[in-house]
Parts: structure tokens; sequence; C-alpha cells
């Protein structure tokens, strides 16, 4: 569950489906779409700092929908994930994970190799670097007076969670609209950007956990020396 937020955060039709049979490997990702994820990392690895209102929606099946809003503050390696649940807060070397109904915080290396680590919003946004996904432009719409474009990934790991995500993006701005991702289990999760402010200073504090004020919360440190 903590990696998907951040696969969401930022992150396909049924006749794409059809389709998407003739992508196996990365080598048949579509050049386009490349080009519009290579221009969003630009911009947003250019930002002094971002901050962020969104939406996450959780469906599964035959149960009703969740909605949970939160806020992401970002700047350089640093980042800081709060929403109703839960909270993810990094300073570039560790990451606290606050399970808030658990009143459990659990503690990692911010750099780690394992799969299952948790990714970064800029970690996400270089997925499309690696090996392990094929994408390609799917569509391209008007939406709320603005034309959107969508991306599809599809992971190359037949063992994944999800079997594709789906990327909208606005496209004069290139900011991100939206990410969905569809789980294997019939799970879908929608990530919604609301707002977004850039290179407005941020404390410093935002960015770290102070433990001294959670006195009635477990602390369960993970990290590898």
């Amino acid at each position: 569950m903590h990696r998907s937020l951040f696969i969401l955060l930022t992150l396909f039709s049924s006749s794409f489906l059809l389709a998407q049979s003739e992508y196996n490997n990365s080598e048949d990702s579509d050049p386009r779409a490349k080009a519009i994820l290579e221009t969003i990392r630009t911009n947003y690895e250019s930002l002094k700092s971002l901050q962020a209102d969104f939406a996450l929606e959780i469906e599964y099946p035959e149960e009703d929908k969740i909605v949970q809003k939160g806020t992401m503050w970002q700047q350089g390696e640093k980042y800081h994930v709060d929403m109703d649940e839960q909270a993810v807060i990094s300073n570039g070397e560790t990451v606290w994970v606050h399970l808030k109904s658990n009143k459990e915080i659990q503690i990692t290396n911010a750099a780690s190799d394992d799969e299952e680590a948790m990714l970064s919003p800029k970690d996400m946004l270089r997925m499309y670097e690696k090996d392990d996904h094929v994408f390609i432009l799917s569509n391209e719409f008007e939406e709320n007076g603005k034309v959107v474009q969508q991306i599809e990934f599809k992971p190359m790991d037949p063992d994944s969670e999800y079997s594709k995500l789906r990327l909208t993006v606005d496209k004069k701005s290139k900011n991100i609209v939206r990410l969905k991702s569809f789980g294997k289990d019939g799970s879908r999760f929608t990530l919604k950007v609301i707002s977004q402010q850039v290179n407005k200073p941020i404390d410093a504090a935002v960015f770290t956990l102070d433990e001294s004020k959670y006195p009635d919360v477990q602390f369960e440190d993970l990290r590898i020396d």
C-alpha cells in the first residue's frame, strides 16, 4: 500500500487492452510518450520546491469507493506526503511512515535496492527510464476546457501487483492531472491533483519527524546498517 501511494503520485481503454498485446518489451515504447515524460521530468526537477493538494480514490470490487485527501511537499530529495490515514516523510536519508490508525511509525533508509522500498516522487518520474515498463501515448481529448494526453504503462514483470498505469497530463502545461493504477485483484487507485504551488519556501521541519512529539506511538526501526 505504501509503494502504491507514490506509484500513483503522481500513477486504458478496452480497445487499448486489445492492442497492448503488440507491446511486449521496453523497446516497443512509443517515442512520443517518452518525449512527454522527459518534459515532465525536466520541468519537475527544475523546481526549487513543490506543494500539491490531491485526492486519492481507492476502489475494491463490490466495496464502496474510499476517498482520501492529502498534501505533498517536495524539495530536492526531501518530501512529505500527509494523508488522512498515513504520512510519509523523508529528509533524503531517512523515511518515516506514520500509520496513524495503528499508532505506528516505521523507519527505513531512503536509499534502498529493495524492490519494495518506498518510491519518492522523483523516483516515480524516472520509471520510464528503466526497462521494466512499456509505455505508449494512447489518447488525447478535451477535458474541463483543456486538452489532455494519456500515457499507458504496462509492467514487464508478470508478478507485478498491477496490470497497468494510466497517466493523464495537461498537454499545454505538461502538469500531471491524475494517475490511475489497475490492480490485478480488481482494485483501482486514482490520484487526482487538485492544486499545486511551485517554488515557495518550505520550512525544513516539514521534512523530518520529531520523535518526541509522538509519545504514544510505537516506533519500528527497519533500517539496515
